[in-house]
């Protein structure tokens, strides 16, 4: 399939309306617009960075003919973003811009008829009416429809508009002082009998549910909890990154299939195993798809209801797992419940993970994205023909799974948002290490053409410098080949010498793709004259299930090989000259490691967000399953509710795996070979081989990997008279979220590099 590409240019943005409270009842106040930047020679800065417009959410009109989508801008000055809402034309003609809100706006939805748009702002559901006046849209008497007391994340209304399911927020198992005591209002503290007291970034005082509601345009009805009659508090949607997306109205509106782990306490901290629920809307019944495994998730039903899709992972406990796509057939017929039944793996056969299933029009394909060699890419699954000849035996039927966008295309493609009635077009996004999201028409054919849609940042990205990026593949210690992107300075001259940075990726399950990142931009540096070395080492999750897990149980072996051979091949370059390595969050284990191991490869270390000391991790992360099977557990989370009684104190006699009716594997005190020699290995106890100047960042809310790792690491740096540094962020967590803390980061890592590499 061979490819062209073809850009529409836009015509400029336009603001139609003041947005004054008084013409549609959207506050101006606080608006933040588009950055007006200019670029000096050509370099990308930090600055630059963060003027970018962050495009998100496009939603295609009900007559097919206008997408809606929002844009973030920042103030650095204000510390803060606002997102508002954009129109165009299917095509990307007549780019209008449709609110000017000093308030974010997000959730934005078209109505079944294209007449209102609903929309959450300041934690309610707000309605407006959708105007065109001879071309020119307006959102006109914006009300706020929804007065939830805990606030509104999200919102979903009914195929047929007669009902809304939000995300707000219940009281949690952990108690705060006046939950005991009615003299102690003004203490503050948290208690808690059981684990998942914290996630992510907070104390878990509350947890999400969905609700249920009457909707109409000018306000909504009382909710019903969909879990008010579990026995439990569990999550929906799942924390900490969970959203609707994970819910899913059925086409005639009388279900709601669901996501959920109907875990709590230990078991939740230990397990992946959410399941399907589909749920009835009227009565409040609800069954069970029981997969028996890991996460299943993302449920979608086919337009016509006959058939649900989700993303399932089989084994419980493990994070990384394949990611198939499943589907079930659907009865909806005259019955209380749905019945289901014939669940497929449609992807048994595929080696890459799916995310973002979308259906066709007519119920027989399934469109998705997914990262295959280095590159997320659109495919589709095939359905197959069920039509059979008169007498014939109805037999199994394979679905046919073929790539739509080309391997010869240096671009991450989204999931498909909106899919042509004839398939013949497919609307989503793309980006790369060079550009940031902006929507795409893909039109199939036999000379497949990507239209660019948008192009909401051109003005900047026109300033700057072009460079070169090169796909190179690097020889293992063990003779594979390892794709590694590599990244040249703008005016790259081979004749002479620059410094190089090896990017340690995080996860440790995860891609180098052509992904476009606000906290470790590639692109940004490059422009600062870095050769930018991006291995795809084991671990990496595009190249197949045998090459992700290898890590698992891993840490300190052929994935550190991984980092140094590559490392060592671009040292080997006449341009290069001195080297550090950098990376977060699993990154940062491996720097520290490679400051254990690597004797004179690296010039420089950067360790953010990093895992220092294995044993105390274990220990002091929320998520139990990733410490636990990451570090050589077993592939299942069973739970013995024996264990923990009298009878049976800690665990079935010579078992040294499970202890507190919980298999730990994992752990520092279980007797499994790979645990122990992850904990033996642990780079805090190599310190003493440290010599390599060291930069220790770390958000002091990061719950995840808790800041005191980060500090542990700065300590034993300065111990062993080891050039260091550390940069704390009090109120960031596992990111640096915040825009001026973001600059902050991005000048103090530049300071640190060119220090010691310059």
């Amino acid at each position: 399939m061979k490819s062209t590409i073809k850009t529409a240019v836009a015509a400029g943005i336009i603001a139609l309306t003041s947005c004054t409270m008084t013409e549609n009842g959207i506050s101006s106040e606080g608006y933040v617009g588009k950055s007006d930047i200019v670029i000096e020679d050509g370099r990308m800065t930090p600055e630059a960075l963060l003027a970018f417009g962050r495009l998100s959410d496009p939603q295609v009109s009900p007559d097919g003919k206008h997408i809606m989508y929002g844009v973030s801008y920042t103030s650095v000055a204000e510390n803060r973003s606002v997102r508002n809402l954009f129109i165009c034309n299917i095509d990307g003609s007549d780019n209008q811009q449709l609110t000017e809100s000093g308030k974010s706006i997000s959730n934005a939805r078209w109505s079944a008829d294209g007449k209102h748009i609903t929309f959450l702002m300041g934690g309610q559901i707000w309605a407006a009416d959708a105007v065109s006046d001879g071309g020119k849209w307006s959102l006109k008497d914006a009300r706020q429809i929804s007065n939830v007391p805990a606030g509104v994340g999200e919102f979903k209304i009914s195929p047929d508009e007669s009902k809304v399911m939000y995300i707000s927020y219940v009281k949690s198992h952990v108690k705060a002082p006046a939950d005991c005591y009615e003299d102690l209002d003004k203490s503050n503290a948290y208690m808690t009998d059981d684990l998942m007291y914290r996630h992510w970034d907070h104390t878990v005082m509350e947890i999400p549910h969905t609700f249920v509601a009457d909707f109409g345009f000018d306000g909504i009805g009382e909710g019903t909890d969909i879990l008010a009659g579990e026995k439990e508090l569990y999550e929906l949607p799942t924390e900490p990154f969970g959203g609707l997306e994970q819910l899913a109205w059925s086409p005639d509106s009388r279900y709601i299939a669901y996501s959920c782990r109907k875990l709590v306490g230990k078991r939740y901290a230990f397990s992946t195993n959410t399941e399907i629920y589909i749920y009835n809307v009227e009565t409040g019944q609800c069954e069970v798809i029981d997969m028996k495994g890991g996460y299943d998730t993302d449920p979608i039903w086919s337009p016509d209801g006959s058939k649900l899709a989700w993303i399932s992972m089989e084994r419980d406990g493990y994070e990384a797992d394949k990611q198939r796509l499943m589907v079930a057939q659907v009865d909806m017929k005259d019955a209380d419940m749905p019945r289901v039944w014939e669940v497929t793996d449609v992807t048994a056969d595929f080696k890459y993970n799916v995310s973002g299933p979308s259906w066709s029009a007519d119920s027989k394909d399934i469109y998705f994205a997914a990262l295959a060699e280095g590159l997320q890419g659109i495919f589709v699954a095939e359905g197959p023909d069920m039509s059979l000849p008169e007498g014939a035996m109805a037999k199994p039927a394979a679905w046919k799974i073929e790539r739509l966008t080309g391997e010869d295309m240096w671009y991450d493609f989204g999931s498909p948002f909106h899919v042509a009635e004839d398939g013949k077009t497919l609307y989503t996004t793309w980006c790369s290490m060079d550009f940031p999201t902006e929507l795409v028409a893909v039109k199939l054919g036999e000379d497949t053409e990507y239209q660019q849609i948008t192009k909401e940042n051109e003005h900047i990205l026109s300033q700057l410098a072009e460079h070169e990026t090169e796909a190179r593949y690097v020889k293992t210690v063990d003779g594979k080949d390892m794709l590694t992107w590599v990244l040249y300075p703008p005016q790259f001259d081979p004749s002479k010498k620059y410094p190089a940075i090896t990017i340690c990726l995080g996860g440790p399950q995860g891609t180098l793709s052509q992904g476009w990142s606000y906290r470790w931009n590639y692109r940004l540096m490059c422009s600062q004259g870095y050769v930018v070395v991006l291995p795809n080492r084991r671990g990496t999750t595009a190249f197949g299930q045998e090459w992700t897990e290898q890590i698992s149980g891993d840490y300190p072996g052929l994935n550190m090989q991984d980092y140094l051979a590559a490392a060592r091949n671009m040292k080997a370059e006449p341009f290069v000259d001195k080297m550090a390595a950098c990376g977060a969050s699993y990154g940062g284990y491996s720097v520290y490691y490679l400051c254990g191991t690597h004797g004179d490869v690296f010039d420089a270390f950067v360790a953010h967000a990093g895992i220092f000391n294995e044993e105390h991790m274990y220990m002091t992360t929320e998520e139990m399953w990733f410490a636990n099977f990451d570090n050589g557990g077993l592939h299942e989370a069973e739970f013995d509710p024996r264990v923990g009684t009298p009878e049976c104190p800690v665990g079935p006699a010579g078992d040294g795996v499970t202890f507190g009716g919980i298999k730990q594997g994992g752990s520092p005190w279980s007797n499994l070979p790979k645990a122990e020699r992850h904990y033996r290995l642990s780079p805090h106890k190599l310190v003493t081989n440290w010599h390599t100047p060291l930069m220790v960042i770390h958000g002091g809310m990061d719950y995840r990997v808790p800041v005191d790792e980060g500090m542990a690491a700065y300590n034993a740096a300065q111990m062993m008279g080891v050039p260091s540094r550390l940069l704390i962020f009090p109120d960031e967590n596992h990111w640096i979220l915040k825009p001026q803390n973001a600059l902050m980061w991005h000048r103090e890592y530049f300071r640190w590099l060119d220090q010691w590499c310059r």
